[in-house]
């Protein structure tokens, strides 16, 4: 394929202005021959015409190299990253070896191309990540941190570039995928900007009219602000150059969807949002003298301005576990407004503003004890638990959710999420801990296990060799590894006393000398109403089922079936396959919905929010208890859903023939309020077989009548052809299904 061909012009403008910032940006850490590899191979890749566009027809080597300047220009990584983004596509599409790679340009590279390819494959049938490959792709991320950072900086760029897109729909989905789980990725290691500019592009897409809103408020209320802003600084600024500090000062207005969220939570309008911008004083101090001159700059600041001691923040002391470091107050500023001082370093703010890259450069990857806890948390969550939507969604909420910093009786300090109690604690330090946990001193006091914990708390955890998980502590629990080990655990505790029950029936059965038939057994345990074998070995175990009255029944039912047998007449091989055929009918009957990957027979139930019936397009959503309930896939909750737990997703079909059973459907009728037309309309529906009008409700208004029906329906078939009588019917304007 011919280089012209490959670029459309607008793109080969880009081309070569992009290709000198990358080298501009990353040409003092690459090796002597790296440019010339990687030129060589990309033309090999434009040549073979192997690489496809995106479903927004993005060049992928121009979205490759944009990717790549924003993890070199605003995360701060550099030769190894650069390259794997440059070479992945190549690798993916087989138009160059892995092996080839690490001999050219070094097993990091190698690594790195490993990973993205991967996650690439989980991205090939969708923009968005599918159900089924949500957990394989947390589990992706887990591996190497590199892969994650890349992955946020292409979701950044992706948001930048489709603003222009017209597949709507994959926008939409980009957009939500990119609020629910990058920005809170982003803003778990340390990314805030690249975090605020990913929610605000989704804000944009996905609420264009409330993000244009804002975004005219704050332009038309900027020059008061500034004007706020220099007159809060001023007195301040002086201060500190009297005092000999060098630093400098910034005034930063808060995202839009910052904003948005303060007005949702506080029910106000934009008027109502008082904090809409934060003051950054940023020191350039000796690395020895940093803590000293940001509380310098913490007291000359209260001293002038009046402090709220419930929203002082310090990080200085402790920093998070993504290396985030400052000094947040809030101070009563002129005219009684409400203003946040955040105080830090130079170096501390070039780890807010780049995260976890420009931490390593200070620290080392290997002093990352805090975010490599965090990384092997989400290996073993993920790898121990089930795939179920709980487990995801926890993950997700971890994310954001703020840290305390607790104390063992020894000294060591653990990061906690928020709102972590003395179980989380217990589990965090170890399993074995965790499970045999019966309460905490904290303080030197006895608290109880679902004692939620603060900031320097000193915490001793009390244990009992007789302790054993309970269920409950589910119920209490905030961290995944402590929910993760307390299901484990108690799995194997069933698993256990289901083991024991079951050898304790067959030793019974052996005492009375009976030889007793699976066949028989699972019969009876189904007509004695237990939904699995394990709840009825648990029953046995609770001791809540006897067992000598269970082998009465037993030998009862056994009883009973061979005296059948005895008088069953024998019929003729032709009437046998007549009545097994109808056998298999009648047990088809009730399977009329497939539910992924052909599976029959599950318990689900009909979302009230659309009325599915049978022939509509449906999927199935998995509840947090566990069932499932289908939808129709225009249902009005769908996109939510599918967005915001496409994990829980699962495929849903209807089979075979529609079995006579009834749906109820709601139809809205718009027409002009003439004599005759309902009578008209429930004339046609009485005509239909099997179709019955439940309910009708009519308002009439400016000779227009608007009518609600609710009727009982076979299936998608029937309801058409009904809706096209109605339309017939003279002065009907509109009719819908509700």
């Amino acid at each position: 394929m011919e280089e012209q061909a490959f670029f459309t012009p607008q793109e080969h403008k880009q081309l070569v202005p992009l290709y000198r910032r990358l080298l501009r940006l990353s040409g003092d850490t690459l090796q002597k021959d790296d440019c010339r590899n990687v030129k060589k191979q990309l033309i090999q890749s434009m040549s073979a015409g192997s690489i496809p566009r995106n479903a927004f027809n993005m060049n992928p080597i121009i979205k490759d190299m944009q990717t790549a300047i924003i993890v070199a220009e605003e995360i701060g990584m550099r030769r190894a990253s650069i390259l794997g983004i440059m070479l992945h596509e190549s690798v993916k599409y087989h138009l160059c070896t892995l092996e080839s790679v690490q001999k050219n340009y070094g097993e990091d590279v190698a690594g790195i191309i490993r990973g993205l390819v991967k996650i690439n494959e989980l991205y090939e049938k969708s923009p968005t990540i599918e159900s089924e490959n949500f957990r394989n792709l947390l589990l992706s991320f887990a591996e190497d941190m590199r892969v994650i950072l890349i992955m946020i900086a292409d979701r950044v760029n992706l948001m930048r570039q489709i603003k222009e897109s017209p597949n709507e729909e994959a926008r939409l989905a980009v957009s939500n995928e990119a609020a629910h789980l990058y920005a809170p990725l982003a803003h778990k290691l340390g990314l805030y900007k690249l975090k605020s500019e990913l929610e605000d592009l989704s804000l944009k897409y996905t609420q264009h009219d409330i993000y244009y809103h804002i975004k005219e408020k704050l332009n038309a209320t900027k020059a008061a602000r500034d004007r706020y802003i220099q007159q809060f600084i001023e007195p301040v600024r002086k201060k500190l150059e009297e005092s000999g500090l060098k630093f400098h000062i910034k005034g930063r207005t808060k995202t839009i969807h910052s904003i948005y969220q303060k007005m949702k939570k506080q029910g106000c309008p934009f008027e109502g949002v008082y904090d809409l911008f934060a003051i950054r004083i940023i020191l350039d101090s000796p690395l020895d003298k940093e803590k000293q001159e940001c509380w310098q700059v913490y007291s000359i600041v209260t001293d002038m301005y009046l402090p709220n001691p419930k929203r002082l923040r310090d990080w200085l002391s402790v920093p998070k576990s993504n290396g985030y470091e400052s000094l947040h107050i809030t101070v009563m500023g002129p005219e009684g407004k409400w203003v946040e001082v955040q105080i830090r370093t130079e170096r501390m703010d070039e780890i807010a503003e780049k995260g976890l890259a420009a931490h390593w450069r200070y620290k080392g990857i290997k002093g990352e004890s805090g975010l490599d806890e965090w990384l092997n948390s989400i290996r073993e969550t993920l790898e121990n638990a089930d795939n179920d939507a709980e487990t995801i969604d926890q993950f997700k909420l971890d994310l954001y959710k703020d840290e305390v910093f607790v104390f063992s009786p020894k000294g060591d300090l653990y990061k906690l999420p928020q709102g972590a109690t003395v179980l989380d604690f217990a589990f965090a330090i170890h399993s074995n801990l965790g499970c045999h946990c019966v309460g905490a001193k904290v303080n030197g006091r006895n608290v109880q296990l679902k004692q939620s914990l603060n900031s320097g708390d000193q915490v001793e955890i009390m244990t009992s060799t007789t302790q054993t998980p309970k269920r409950d502590w589910l119920n209490f629990v905030t961290t995944s590894k402590a929910r993760n080990k307390i299901r484990q655990a108690l799995k194997e505790l069933v698993a256990r006393q289901t083991e024991f029950a079951r050898e304790t029936l067959e030793r019974k059965f052996k005492n009375r000398k009976i030889e007793y038939d699976e066949a028989i057994l699972m019969r009876l345990i189904k007509k004695s109403g237990f939904k699995t074998v394990t709840d009825f070995y648990q029953s046995i175990a609770n001791e809540t089922t006897d067992i000598n009255t269970l082998i009465d029944h037993y030998l009862e039912m056994q009883r009973k079936e061979t005296d059948q047998r005895e008088e069953v007449i024998y019929r003729s091989a032709e009437n046998f396959n007549i009545q097994q055929a109808t056998d298999e009918k009648n047990v088809y009957k009730d399977d009329v919905l497939v539910i992924d990957q052909h599976l029959k027979g599950i318990d689900f139930k009909l979302a009230r929010c659309c009325n599915p019936i049978y022939g509509d397009e449906v999927f199935g959503f998995v509840t947090i208890s566990g069932g499932i309930k289908i939808h129709r896939c225009d249902c009005p909750n769908a996109p939510e859903l599918k967005a915001r737990f496409p994990y829980r997703i699962v495929r849903a079909r209807w089979a075979g023939k529609s079995q006579g059973k009834q749906y109820p459907i709601t139809l809205r009728i718009v027409g002009h309020d003439d004599i005759g037309i309902v009578t008209n309309i429930t004339s046609i529906i009485n005509k239909e077989d099997n179709i019955l009008l439940r309910s009708i409700s009519i308002d009439s208004n400016d000779g227009l009548f608007s009518g609600m029906l609710t009727i009982m329906v076979d299936d998608t078939n029937k309801l058409e052809a009904l809706i096209k009588k109605i339309k017939t019917v003279k002065g009907v304007k509109q009719i819908s299904r509700g």
